[in-house]
Formats: C-alpha cells, structure tokens, sequence
C-alpha cells in the first residue's frame, strides 16, 4: 500500500521504535522502583510484585481486544489513549500514598496503558507497511527500539531516583510516556483485506485456533512472559541479595536491553533466511542454558554483567519471530488480533513470573524455586516450537 511522503516507511520503522522503546523501556525500569516503594509505602515486595503482575494480566486480557478494534477502525486513535492512560498511570504511581493506588497506577493504568501502545498495534502498523520479504527485517528493526529504550531509560531512571527521589523519577517518566501521543501520528491506518481471502474476524479466529502451529506457539510464548517479567522485576532485588550495589543491578538491566538491541536486529535478520520455529527453539534452550549457569556459578559484578549481556540477547528476539510468524501464517490482515491472542499468553506467564518471584521470596527469603522454574519452563519452549507448521496459509493468494 503506498504510503504518503511524510508516512515513509522509515519514519513508520522509527516512529514504531521509539514507541515501543517507551511503552516497554518506563515499564522495565519498575523493578528499580521495588527497594524505594515498598520501604516507603510499608509493604511487601510481593505486594509490589502483585501490581506488577497485575499489570501483566492486565495488559494480556485487553490486548485482543484493542487488536480487534484496530483491525477495524485504524490504529493510531488506540495509540493516542495508550500513550495518555500510560501516563496517567505513572503520575498516580507517583502520588498515591497506598498499595491501592499503586496498584491503579501500576497495575490498572499501566497495564492498559502498554496494552495500547505495546507490540501488537505497533508492529501491526509496521507489517501491513512492507512488502513480505522485508517484514521479518522491519519487525526485528522496530523491536529493536524497545531494547533501545531499555537501555537508555533504565540507567536514566536510577539516576533519577538516584538525584530526586522515586517520586519525581516517576514524574519525569510520565512526561516521557506523552511522547506517544504525538508520535502515533504516522502509524494511523488498518489492514485490507487481500484479494481472494474475503475472510471475518470470526473466520480468522476460528481458523488460527484450528491451526495446531498456532495453539504451539501462543503456548510457547507463556514461558517468554513468565521469563522476562520475573528477570525484569526481580533481578535487581536479587542481586541486592547476593550483597551487591543497587547499582550493579540497574547496570544489569540497561546491559540486558543493549544486548537486546542486537539480538532483535539478529532474530529479525535470521528470522528472513532461517525457519522461525527453530530460532526460537535455540533461544529459550538459550534461555535456560544461561540461567543455569547464572545460578550455580558466583555472584560477582563480572558474572551479573555477562550473564545479562547472554540473557538480553536472548530477551525479546522472540518478539519479531514470533509476529513474524503469525503474519507468515495467516497474513497480515488480522495479525494485531492473532499477535494479541499470543500476547496474551505472554503476559499470563508474565504475571506468573512477576508474582511467584516476590510471593516465593517473602515465603522463602529466597528467589532459588523461581530460578529453578525458569530454568524448566525455557527447556518445555524450547521443544514445543520444533513441530510447529510454518507453512504460509496466504501463499496460494500470493501465487
């Protein structure tokens, strides 16, 4: 579809990265919050794993439905709200004096917040934009940008609370968040249908669910949320367990996002040569093999660093696979809708990950039952993608 001049495909690819470093890279940056909140508001960290868990539910259920209604009205305008309901959320994170409001801004806000401005709608609006034999690339370029925000904002955000205190941090960074508003701007547009596939939603519902690649693959992607939520949320405590600066931790995840950064490009770049399914496989057996090694070897700032370089290069090259393989599938015509029904069970692990993490250490004075997990959930991916079918269901029409 041809796009109008200042609706170019790289300022789509760019537009989409920075909105997407944004909506992931503010929302990584909440495990640096743990220490600060919960001995300033008096609660648990389990407490404030639940919120974030929340919003990790949250963000998971309404996602199909915002898919859906981009499908059919356009995505920008849902853009638009995510950006002001993310901001919203962080400002009342910042003010409520409660784990209730902290659960409305982190839990309830955020989480649709990010449900709008995620991955699902943004990478839709990239994949309906290029032609098929460049998606895999763009997906990859576009994911790339939520390391990329990762990276920039979480040692950022440290420095903030570092400087002016949690509260303000959480000001500054949903000042950030209203930067989507405008940007959504050059991602407006939905999907057509192709020629001879004259399908509905419900058509298109019932026949990825029929499709036993498709049941394998949102499976697969539980174990992807379950990781990165529980990483993300809780690796900062943990290293502050292993009697290591707050600050090793903050540098850890930053690592992890710029690692990230190429590993998305990478993922995107195989993901156009190389079957999908098995690129996956080798990242969670990845996972699994990294972590292992993580929990049985020293804790030092050495071994912290390297680990989350080999993790964050791992971390969301899953993301451009796996949307790259639904439109390869199914096409793009109701890609944000099947993306969200797999995010969805991206973000019940996600919860998972999140809760089990802080309820585990408040029960244990331990993160070790969590770790183990992880370790088993990256091997069960790992061998479920090996028998997905790949084949694209759209190439007869393409012929």
């Amino acid at each position: 579809m041809p796009q109008s001049s200042w609706r170019s495909v790289p300022l789509i690819i760019v537009s989409a990265g920075i909105i997407l470093g944004l909506s992931m890279g503010l929302r990584q940056s909440f495990g640096l919050f743990l220490s600060p909140m919960t001995q300033a508001l008096h609660i648990g960290r389990g407490d404030f794993a639940l919120t974030v868990a929340i919003q990790n539910l949250l963000w998971g259920v309404t996602t199909p439905f915002i898919g859906a209604l981009a499908d059919r009205y356009g995505t920008g305008r849902f853009l638009v709200a995510g950006g002001v309901i993310y901001s919203a959320g962080l400002f009342v994170m910042a003010y409520g004096d409660s784990l209730f409001w902290l659960h409305v801004g982190s839990g309830v806000l955020v989480g649709l917040g990010v449900s709008a401005a995620g991955f699902s709608l943004t990478l839709a609006a990239v994949a309906r934009s290029v032609p098929p034999e460049k998606r895999s690339v763009m997906l990859g370029l576009a994911s790339a940008g939520g390391s990329a925000g990762q990276f920039l904002l979480l040692p950022g955000s440290q420095g903030l609370i570092d400087a002016f205190g949690w509260q303000n941090a959480l000001i500054v960074l949903g000042l950030l968040a209203l930067l989507i508003v405008p940007l959504s701007a050059v991602l407006v547009g939905k999907p057509h249908a192709m020629a001879g596939h004259q399908q509905s939603l419900g058509q298109a519902l019932r026949e990825a669910f029929g499709h036993s690649g498709f049941r394998l693959l949102t499976l697969g992607f539980f174990v992807c949320g379950f990781h990165v939520a529980f990483v993300a949320t809780h690796l900062p405590g943990y290293i502050v367990t292993c009697n290591l600066d707050p600050l090793v931790g903050a540098t850890a995840l930053g690592i992890i996002g710029f690692f990230n950064i190429i590993g998305g490009l990478l993922a995107g770049w195989l993901g156009g040569r190389y079957p999908k399914k098995y690129l996956l496989s080798s990242i969670y057996l990845g996972r699994a093999i990294i972590i292992a090694l993580f929990i049985l070897g020293p804790k030092t700032e050495w071994t912290v660093w390297i680990f989350s370089a080999v993790f964050g290069f791992l971390w969301l090259s899953t993301v451009p696979l796996t949307s790259g393989l639904v439109a390869q599938i199914f096409g793009p015509r109701y890609m944000a809708t099947l993306v969200s029904i797999v995010m969805l069970s991206h973000q019940i692990g996600a919860f998972f990950g999140a809760w089990l993490g802080g309820a585990t250490y408040d029960a244990t004075g331990s993160y070790d039952l969590v770790w183990y997990i992880a370790i088993g959930l990256g091997v069960f991916a790992a061998l479920v993608h090996l028998p997905i079918r790949d084949r694209s269901l759209r190439a007869p029409a393409a012929a």
